[in-house]
């Protein structure tokens, strides 16, 4: 008896076992919302198919269904290449059916690409529809008369599905509006003509065609505010100043520098001239000497040249302005 309920539990267990298998291997409701939807799908070569691929069925038979709903027939092959390639197969389906809507003309493929290529197809379908405002930084740049403005746009710009894949993003729009703002005021002759027509900085950079090559289409550029900034001109002539200053007193130094040294080199040779000079003053009491022993100057004789030295000392006393005595 206890063997029979033993083996009554094992069956059972086996039996819920099965059960629980068929409905993960054949998810029946799915089936029959597919059915009730129009969407052909068979139980052994889709459902089960798909188990054994490692595809969700849930996923590609609602998707099935979503698109069936909105009058779009896709394929399920391509649905399940997708989502083993790692794609998005729910918003790859939905933004085919807000292009058909639009008329934007998206094919599968073409979103697949753009899906597997990084970029959000839906929110790309969702742009071309219902272009995007992009504010940029503030933008500084320096009028020919000096005069710093700052600027900041707000550019409205639509996705291009035919550029998505390839395309540049956001970033290389914001950069060229930016580059474009600063070649405009930097070639305007006054920033009061800036400040007078904003308008035309809009149009100079819209002309040049900045959304080439970037996976949007520029429709507009506006200028959402311009302010005054500092007066670089005045700034720079500043600086050059006072470096032309520095320059100067460098200069200046250099020749007072140049003078010293040539009145220090007079005063040596000055100096060395006196030194000459006593040296052969001397010289003169031994030559004297030496004429006394040889007899060849008398007594009178060197009385008329002392005398001769008195009147040119006395001269020279006289010649020469009088010194006030220092209080």
């Amino acid at each position: 008896m206890e063997a029979l309920t033993g083996l009554s539990l094992v069956i059972i267990i086996l039996i819920v076992l099965l059960i629980i298998l068929f409905f993960y291997f054949i998810p029946v409701r799915l089936y029959i919302a597919a059915i009730s939807s129009g969407v052909k799908v068979r139980i052994f070569q889709d459902l089960i198919g798909m188990r054994l691929r490692r595809v969700p069925p849930s996923i590609i038979v609602n998707s099935m269904i979503t698109a069936t709903k909105a009058g779009l027939i896709v394929e399920q092959g391509k649905l399940e290449a997708h989502f083993l390639a790692g794609g998005n197969v729910l918003k790859v389906v939905n933004a085919l059916i807000s292009a058909d809507k639009a008329n934007l003309g998206l094919n599968f493929e073409r979103a697949a690409a753009i899906d597997l290529a990084g970029r959000d197809v839906l929110e790309a379908v969702k742009m071309s529809v219902i272009p995007k405002v992009i504010e940029t930084p503030l933008v500084a740049a320096v009028a020919k008369d000096g005069i710093q403005l700052k600027a900041i746009a707000r550019i409205t710009v639509r996705a291009n599905i035919d550029r998505l894949v390839g395309g540049a993003g956001e970033a290389t729009i914001l950069a060229r509006v930016g580059e474009g703002i600063v070649s405009t005021i930097g070639s305007s002759d006054s920033h009061k003509q800036v400040l007078e027509n904003p308008d035309s900085i809009s149009k100079s950079v819209l002309a040049k065609g900045l959304d080439s090559g970037t996976a949007f289409e520029i429709l507009s550029i506006d200028i959402a505010d311009v302010d005054i900034g500092q007066n670089i001109g005045a700034i720079l002539q500043a600086d050059q100043a006072e470096a032309d200053l520095k320059v100067a007193r460098a200069k200046a130094e250099e020749r007072r520098a140049a003078a010293v040294a040539l009145e220090q080199e007079m005063i040596a040779e000055v100096s060395k001239q006196r030194a000459r000079v006593v040296e052969a003053e001397a010289e003169v009491p031994k030559a004297i000497s030496e004429a006394f022993r040889n007899g060849r100057l008398g007594v009178m004789d060197y009385y008329n040249l002392k005398n001769i030295q008195a009147d040119t000392e006395m001269r020279d006393a006289i010649s020469k302005p009088e010194q006030k005595p220092k209080e």
